[in-house]
């Protein structure tokens, strides 16, 4: 039971997250701020699905979504690394968003 409830929640999660940054689209400065703000406030539980939407969104909402992680901090390195191993494309992205959370503390 434990298990399908932590899936749930992950599910949940995930399916906030992406919600969110889909509204980035169409966002003016103050609400893409706003956005970021309840990011950043989800904080470690929301990493796992930034760090996809990294991968997936382009432009503004590609730097928010990056924002957001450096933000979060220490918590999202080891998902970085994780998803630099999977995909070398992404691998330079990672890097560089792991010097700025290592700069940043």
């Amino acid at each position: 039971m434990q298990l399908v409830l932590e899936n749930n929640k992950e599910v949940k999660m995930s399916k906030s997250v992406s919600e969110l940054i889909s509204k980035l689209d169409n966002a003016d400065v103050k609400t893409k701020n706003d956005i970021e703000n309840v990011l950043v406030d989800l904080g470690a539980n929301a990493v796992p699905e930034l760090v996809n939407q990294l991968q997936l969104v382009r432009g503004s909402i590609r730097g928010v979504v990056a924002m957001t992680l450096i933000r979060i901090g220490e918590p999202s390195v080891a998902i970085l690394k994780e998803a630099a191993s999977a995909n070398k494309d992404f691998e330079w992205v990672a890097s560089y968003l792991i010097e700025e959370i290592k700069c940043a503390a």
